[in-house]
């Protein structure tokens, strides 16, 4: 339960809808914790949120005093409930956060309405979303920096634009406006204001005048209220005034630096007092907007009653370019800040789909998919090089009421870049709310339904084209999901071993629909629907990452990186070292990854041929105790013997010499040096089933002499010979299959060329097999 809320938990709470009716709400006696609770309206009202408040994913009952009243439904949210009375029904908030409006209709067609607060279960959700916002104005702040060139004249706010856009427009001034670093500033300008010496004039007795200048000369001599002088006195003058006007300096704050921050207050002052304004005007002065408003316009009026204002006059012109403005502590950050309001308040974004920004409501995780957009965009800046105007371009485009950011919740973006720090020059693209949709392979898309990632890194070799390194294999997807309800580990069940009373409980949770691990469940989706995918990430506001590898490599993986908005940079780091990792696995062109997307290019780029099918019987186990070859790789050996004496020798030495002359192999490469069988046939002997194993790796050259070494039956007729370690097959290996070696490939038929021998992989033998 939060620990930042001063508040009191209520068994059933109502609400005053109008004389005739009241509002019950009951808490839900089953769950364990405070589900409904009741804050001090002192804490309501400095927080701009309900008296009473409902927590999400829980459900409640409610009932209404008067059976003439009945709430209006909301789909999901407001249900009557079912043979009963239109007075009693369910509150069910789901995910929904924030201000929660329950309307009730009369049968006449009046209406009566409350509010309710719908209370995240994060801890520290307020200040997460405090914290998301600001830093999401930052962002915006930066890109259109780079947009546009600075705007240095004042705010003209249009409150003709719909309400949600107005509010849109607060919530990023506000973000900046009503914030520590601000706070802070100001207290800091107050406390040690910048001063000058100030020239003034004064009366002083002339006794005590100093230094005497030709103004005071006239006044000595034409002055009133004088004094007679001695006798004695050395001045021929006779008398004197008794003083004079003298200017002397003092310090003031009356400077130019002061004047800013005035007006800079007195400016946001104006902003909150005419948004205040336009509220009452529109008849909205029950929506949070308007408590917030006044809360922030009863600050800067604050602010503006110090001492130190008093006497600091009206600003002429805005001195952007002084030097204490842009350098001393303070000033620095409320210069910052104006340029930031000045910016943000022409800023509009159309995240209406999700209404991130409608009145009252805080959708934080919404809030939190599109700062972690941000926070990831940075990092890729970082490890790869990307065109800041790209990114500018792509993010903020102009709107009929000013700048506009082009991030949306289900919006396809795309930002490109490029890396060459590996020796390999790698093509990249930093996508958010990419679709990949059901196509056939090869080309890019999923399996099954379409999938849409939160974030998607993609990388690929520069000198291919995105559709041809997704069509070769040469493609890497890397997504990244944000889960900001996911509380932790625990709740993911992440690197823990489940018994089978946990995966009952599991089962009973999915049918109940609270079925907790469907997070995780969707990365695993997203891995293996999703074509080309190495990695799956959750992203949530916890403390302990957990990573998981398929195989020896980075990637392909599975896992879950904490990133929370109040302590983010250690996260932050954990993320770009883990992307570092699987850019140097990108550029290594030895990984274990490479070798097995290049063998799925190969073995995927053609369609099957449909008559080649092995069912009949073959080893199931190499020589070395693995796994066999398959038979579309594993080569046999077609050789020839000339008599029974060689074929004895053969068989004694468990040896196969080919010669290496032009009688020999016609062509040799990886088919005949790579051979796993040799078929043995002699002259006119078609049908044969003489198979043996090939024993070792390579083939061996030897001599004419080493042969004879060997004891060959006869004088060897060729300089060199190439040379095969063999032994016997055993007859169940083949199940003893005979083979009709005229339909092979290799065979030929004239008188020159019947001896040479010739290489065909395991299945083409097989479809020589006179069963067939």
């Amino acid at each position: 339960m939060p620990s930042n809320l001063s508040q009191f938990s209520q068994k059933k709470v109502s609400i005053k809808l109008c004389d005739g009716c009241d509002l019950t709400i009951f808490a839900n006696s089953g769950l364990d914790k405070n589900t409904l609770l009741k804050l001090t309206v002192d804490e309501s009202q400095a927080n701009g949120e309900e008296v009473i408040q409902l927590l999400e994913g829980c459900s409640y009952d409610y009932e209404l005093s008067n059976p003439n009243y009945q709430l209006d439904k909301i789909s999901k949210v407001v249900e009557p409930l079912k043979g009963s009375k239109n007075n009693r029904g369910r509150i069910t908030p789901g995910n929904y956060v924030g201000r929660l409006e329950l309307n009730a209709t009369l049968g006449n067609g009046s209406k009566a309405k409350a509010s309710v607060e719908i209370r995240s279960t994060k801890a520290e959700y307020r200040s997460e979303y405090r914290s998301m916002l600001e830093d999401i104005t930052d962002e915006c702040i930066e890109l259109l920096m780079q947009h546009t060139s600075p705007v240095t004249q004042t705010v003209s706010v249009d409150y003709e634009v719909s309400s949600k856009t107005l509010y849109q427009k607060f919530a990023f001034v506000k973000s900046i406006i009503d914030s520590d670093e601000f706070r802070n500033a100001v207290h800091r300008v107050v406390s040690m204001p910048v001063t000058i010496w100030k020239e003034v004039v004064e009366d002083k007795d002339i006794r005590r005048a100093g230094r005497i200048h030709s103004n005071h000369m006239r006044q000595i001599a034409s002055g009133n209220n004088r004094i007679e002088l001695p006798d004695s006195h050395p001045s021929s003058l006779r008398s004197v005034p008794t003083r004079l006007a003298m200017l002397t300096k003092v310090d003031t704050v009356d400077t130019v630096e002061n004047r800013f921050v005035r007006y800079v207050l007195s400016e946001f002052e104006r902003f909150c007092g005419s948004l205040s304004q336009h509220i009452e005007s529109q008849g909205n002065t029950s929506h949070h907007i308007y408590a917030e408003v006044q809360i922030l316009e009863n600050k800067f009026s604050e602010y503006l009653s110090h001492n130190v204002f008093r006497e600091v006059g009206d600003l002429y012109s805005l001195p952007l370019n002084n030097p204490v403005l842009q350098r001393k502590e303070g000033y620095r950050e409320i210069l910052r800040v104006w340029l930031m309001y000045d910016l943000a308040a022409k800023l509009s974004w159309d995240a209406q789909d999700q209404e991130s920004y409608e009145v009252g409501k805080r959708d934080v995780a919404t809030m939190y998919e599109y700062w972690l957009f941000f926070k990831l965009l940075r990092l890729v800046e970082h490890v790869f090089d990307v065109n800041p105007k790209e990114v500018s371009d792509k993010l903020i485009s102009d709107t009929e009421d000013g700048l506009g950011l082009k991030l949306r919740e289900g919006k396809h973006v795309a930002i490109h870049g490029t890396y060459n720090q590996k020796g390999r020059e790698l093509n990249i693209r930093y996508s958010y709310n990419r679709t990949f949709g059901s196509t056939k392979y090869p080309k890019s898309g999923s399996w099954t339904r379409q999938m849409r990632p939160d974030y998607t890194l993609s990388m690929w070799p520069s000198e291919f084209s995105d559709k041809e390194a997704e069509r070769q294999e040469l493609m890497v997807h890397v997504h990244f999901d944000a889960k900001y309800r996911v509380d932790g580990l625990e709740y993911l069940n992440l690197g823990q071993s489940e018994s089978d009373n946990e995966l009952s409980e599991e089962k009973e949770q999915e049918k109940r629909g609270e079925y907790k691990r469907a997070d995780l469940l969707k990365m695993h989706a997203y891995k293996d629907a999703i074509r080309r995918t190495v990695g799956a990430y959750i992203l949530y506001p916890g403390s302990e990452p957990y990573k998981s590898k398929g195989f020896h490599e980075i990637v392909p993986g599975l896992g879950a990186f904490p990133i929370s908005p109040s302590s983010n940079e250690k996260s932050l780091n954990a993320i770009r070292s883990f992307i570092l990792e699987v850019v140097d696995h990108v550029s290594n062109r030895a990984s274990q990854r490479e070798q097995l997307t290049y063998s799925t290019y190969n073995i995927h780029k053609d369609k099957p041929n449909e008559k080649y099918k092995v069912n009949e019987s073959i080893p199931e186990f190499n020589l070395e105790g693995t796994r066999s070859t398959p038979p579309s790789e594993a080569t046999v050996l077609v050789g020839f013997y000339k008599d029974e004496r060689q074929y004895k020798w053969i068989e004694d030495k468990g040896l196969y010499n080919i010669r290496l002359d032009t009688k020999g192999l016609k062509t040799f490469g990886m088919k005949e040096a790579g051979a796993k069988y040799l078929l043995l046939r002699t002259s006119s002997q078609f049908e044969i089933g003489d198979i043996w194993r090939v024993v070792g790796k390579d083939p061996e050259i030897m001599s004419k002499q080493g042969l004879l070494g060997k004891g060959y039956p006869s004088e060897p007729s060729c300089a060199n010979y190439l040379v095969y370690k063999i032994e016997k097959a055993k007859e169940v290996d083949f199940n003893n299959a005979i083979w009709d070696v005229t339909k092979l490939s290799g065979y030929a038929s004239d008188r020159a060329n019947a001896a040479r021998p010739f290489a065909v992989t395991l299945t083409e033998l097989f479809q020589a097999s006179i069963s067939k």
